[in-house]
């Protein structure tokens, strides 16, 4: 266990080299192809009005999103009650895909435990 914190904390210590090393130079290649998308002057106020544009064209599409959950869902629903004619392949990616779920499920548990499987800090 030892051993393999060593090379955790080696390896670390490696990438934090890397960063400091290149992590200015890949910002500022960064800001530079993406300047259209740059707000000149970055006052508050300008933050605060695109966060406002952000807030108000999420909740605008919400209808287009709903429309499109119950069109998904009636799509589930065909498939159910056609599942006599399911193929196997799709039985296996609706599997896969539920196990995937189910993983990230309990990674966020994991996560928000504390990273701990046992249970939450009290």
């Amino acid at each position: 266990m030892a051993s393999k914190l060593l090379q955790f904390q080696s390896k670390a210590s490696e990438a934090s080299k890397l960063v400091a090393k290149h992590g200015t130079s890949y910002y500022k290649q960064l800001l530079e192809q993406n300047k259209q998308y740059i707000q000149e002057p970055p006052t508050i106020e300008k933050c605060n009005e695109l966060s406002k544009q952000l807030f108000y064209t999420r909740l605008a599409s919400i209808p287009g999103r709903t429309e499109s959950f119950w069109k998904e869902l009636d799509c589930v629903k065909n498939l159910w009650k056609n599942r006599k004619e399911l193929k196997v392949e799709d039985a296996g990616i609706a599997t896969l895909f539920g196990l995937e779920c189910f993983a990230w499920f309990c990674a966020g548990e994991i996560v928000g435990r504390g990273f701990t499987f046992t249970g939450y800090y009290v």
